[in-house]
């Protein structure tokens, strides 16, 4: 029970990665306000709520509109007494060469991505300053530290969100709050399910492992930036890729 009495937020919880690591910490006794625009497997954090002796709350909302994303998180900070943890996961792509992309996909996955994380950032900052402590964790992407083709717009939001962990961590170390991100590699996933058998064989020859990775393995990273087992960590991007970028 990492974080027994701990109170966290988590956006894009609805599926994959982010209700992973909403049921990890659910299931290591954290309450969580789980947030998304759909529901989607909730049915599966109540359970491990139920099991583990605490809570999850759903919150519905459009992350990369800020007015209701911020409505929201103010409304999560005044009923949950105070957060300890907060997880941008929220994301999604919109593929295509650059020469043939449109402007709205570059601004929608920007938007969501990015601007999102900016947005609940800028919203518990002052909160967490006042608390003299928590963790921010962001979700970005080995994608975000090497590039790929036909992804400039996720590339870029995902490197963004590294520019964006290193320069808070450092406005906010001074009062004990810690702010990381986690970049995984290619993680099996609604996102990575559309891909050919052909194309999985092409990555795993780029990945030692030889393996996607699961959701469970970037819920237990998040975790433990979550917890107390590292309190002397801020400021990092940590690679959760099988060895992919090496």
């Amino acid at each position: 029970m990492l974080l027994k009495g701990k109170k966290a937020l988590v956006t894009g919880a609805s599926k994959g990665i982010g209700n992973a690591v909403a049921e990890a910490f659910l299931r290591n006794g954290a309450v969580v306000y789980a947030i998304s625009r759909s529901e989607g497997d909730l049915a599966k954090l109540q359970a491990a709520a139920a099991e583990a002796g605490t809570e999850v709350i759903f919150k519905a909302a459009d992350v990369g509109d800020e007015a209701a994303i911020t409505a929201v998180v103010k409304e999560i900070i005044k009923e949950s007494g105070g957060l300890d943890i907060v997880v941008n996961n929220a994301g999604m792509t919109r593929d295509g060469l650059i020469a043939r992309m449109p402007a709205d996909a570059w601004d929608e996955v920007m938007r969501v991505n990015l601007a999102s994380a900016f947005y609940v950032c800028k919203a518990v900052s002052m909160h967490l300053l006042g608390r003299r402590g928590g963790s921010i964790i962001n979700m970005s992407s080995v994608v975000g530290l090497h590039g790929n083709a036909g992804q400039t717009n996720y590339a870029a939001s995902k490197a963004g969100l590294i520019g964006l962990t290193k320069s808070l961590a450092q406005e906010l170390a001074p009062r004990g709050v810690r702010v990381n991100a986690i970049c995984p590699g290619f993680i099996g996933t609604e996102m990575t399910e559309k891909l050919t058998e052909e194309q999985k064989q092409a990555l795993f020859s780029r990945i030692p492992m030889a393996r996607m990775g699961k959701p469970e393995e970037i819920a237990a990273t998040a975790l433990w930036l979550a917890s107390d087992l590292s309190t002397y960590v801020t400021g990092q991007a940590i690679t959760v890729d099988g060895g992919m970028l090496m």
